[in-house]
């Protein structure tokens, strides 16, 4: 279990004793693609979401698959911020993407353990404040860049989030998270596939030249990635992700 919490970034910046503290209250539970963790009927959220080897999209508006994607969280992070910032639960939903595994902690729970001087607390609101960039920079980018820059941007921040360079992601997926046409989708990745960089086949799209994606991306990409260094730099030492299993 200790091992397997440590995948994620959050959870492996705090001290050993305060993970083995919060351990208690953690389970882990395997997130299937297309599981709504928040959102739907009501806005109360009553768990919040440490991701290891799953990928989590967080969407506005109506809770719907087809609401409009505003920022990925994977092993970098946490779902349900609402919990410890205080009030309901955004007009949106949280809707798992990548399936794989996390940890799940009560609301109840979770707040208790950031009472006092424990560092978890600084640390979910720095991950938030990270989180909030990425929504901010998502939302830029998403109105002055092409179909082809903003695919590769969120191609990018997904295999960041799950450390493999190889993801199940359809032409119909990532069209419904840009909010754009497939055929737009289909277009850019077929210039991608003929430039080398990525293969697509059968609903997974494998990463083939990191570089030469990073050269073309645009710049928000990059704005992203800083402020999450800035904000929740990686532990020096991190358990390997090993494919979508933990147990």
């Amino acid at each position: 279990m200790l091992l397997a919490a440590r995948t994620n970034r959050l959870l492996a910046a705090l001290p050993e004793p305060d993970l083995r503290r919060l351990l208690r209250h953690l389970q882990l539970v395997e997130m299937k693609r297309g599981a709504v963790l928040h959102g739907g009927t009501s806005l109360s959220t009553s768990h919040a979401y440490f991701p290891t080897t799953s990928i989590v999209s967080l969407r506005y508006g109506v809770p719907s698959e087809h609401a409009p994607e505003v920022a990925v969280v994977g092993h970098d992070g946490v779902v349900g911020m609402s919990i410890f910032l205080g009030g309901e639960g955004p007009p949106g939903s949280a809707v798992v993407l990548v399936e794989g595994w996390g940890f799940r902690v009560a609301a109840e729970a979770l707040r208790e353990e950031c009472i006092g001087d424990s560092p978890l607390l600084p640390l979910l609101l720095r991950s938030t404040h990270a989180l909030i960039a990425q929504m901010a920079q998502t939302s830029i980018c998403n109105q002055l860049h092409s179909v082809e820059a903003r695919f590769t941007r969120r191609l990018l921040l997904c295999a960041d989030r799950v450390s493999e360079q190889e993801l199940p992601m359809t032409h119909e997926l990532m069209a419904r998270g840009l909010g754009v046409r497939r055929s737009g989708v289909t277009e850019a990745a077929i210039n991608l596939q003929q430039l080398g960089l990525i293969r697509y086949v059968r609903g997974r799209i494998a990463i083939l030249d990191r570089l030469g994606l990073e050269r073309r991306v645009c710049s928000c990409y990059a704005l992203i990635s800083e402020s999450l260094e800035r904000l929740l730099p990686a532990p020096r030492r991190r358990a390997q992700v090993v494919g979508q299993r933990h147990p």
